[in-house]
């Protein structure tokens, strides 16, 4: 859509994010000392290890904390059985939201996660309700570069598409089991993403105004600071000039 930039509703959260750095790490730290539990301490035969790893080290996690967090999955002395979760519900505009949690206790979850939804005008759906709106897929980004050049090393790679944003942004989509060895091969053809991540990439989008981007804002970061919540997914947009409202 004209005027939207992906990267800069990326930046206008990175603020915040950085704010909650500790927090942000002991959501990463769960990911991937359960990845490593579920399946292995092998990056490299585990895709879902993998992609927490490399979330991990975008947000520059370093590399000692990483495999601590590995060592301590595979060897499941944590004493802490967590269950993944996913809620889905409605934000505002009709905004689809998805809610990816981990939790030992389904019923602290699902009543915050709820009060999140109804404290910002939204509302909690059932399951199906918004999820056929996601695809999974990888996601690999990069705020400035050689489009042709990060392409032709994508999909050598593997890559399901290139896509090059109005700012200059570029993202690279994979298959979520694709998503390691896509990475490994840019990263060796001397590229390095801003992001990188297995995300839930919506279908349609809802192009937000003034007045409701604030809301979902809202919303997500409300999800955001339940300690049981990993990752928030929506559907919502907003151009250049909304975004900058919010800054």
């Amino acid at each position: 859509m004209a005027g939207h930039s992906k990267w800069a509703n990326i930046k206008h959260r990175k603020a915040a994010q950085d704010a909650k750095r500790g927090k942000i790490f002991t959501k990463l730290i769960r990911e991937i000392t359960t990845s490593a539990r579920l399946g292995g301490p092998d990056a490299g035969s585990n895709p879902r290890l993998r992609a927490a790893v490399a979330a991990a080290l975008s947000q520059n996690m370093t590399r000692d904390t990483v495999d601590r967090a590995i060592k301590r999955g595979a060897g499941g002395d944590d004493g802490v059985e967590l269950e993944t979760l996913v809620y889905e519900g409605y934000g505002p505009a009709g905004t689809a939201v998805m809610v990816e949690c981990m939790t030992d206790n389904r019923n602290r979850t699902v009543s915050g996660v709820r009060h999140a939804f109804t404290k910002s005008g939204g509302a909690l759906g059932t399951d199906g309700s918004v999820a056929y709106l996601f695809t999974k897929k990888g996601v690999i980004s990069f705020a400035e570069g050689d489009e042709d050049a990060i392409m032709e090393a994508a999909l050598e790679a593997g890559a399901d598409d290139v896509e090059t944003n109005e700012d200059g942004s570029i993202d690279v989509y994979t298959s979520p089991t694709d998503f390691g060895s896509v990475l490994d091969g840019l990263e060796a053809a001397g590229f390095k993403p801003d992001n990188a991540a297995v995300s839930m990439i919506p279908s349609t989008e809802v192009d937000l105004n003034a007045d409701d981007a604030p809301k979902l804002m809202k919303l997500i970061d409300m999800l955001e600071d339940l300690d049981d919540v990993q990752e928030v997914y929506h559907n919502g947009t907003m151009s250049d000039e909304v975004a900058a409202t919010l800054e």
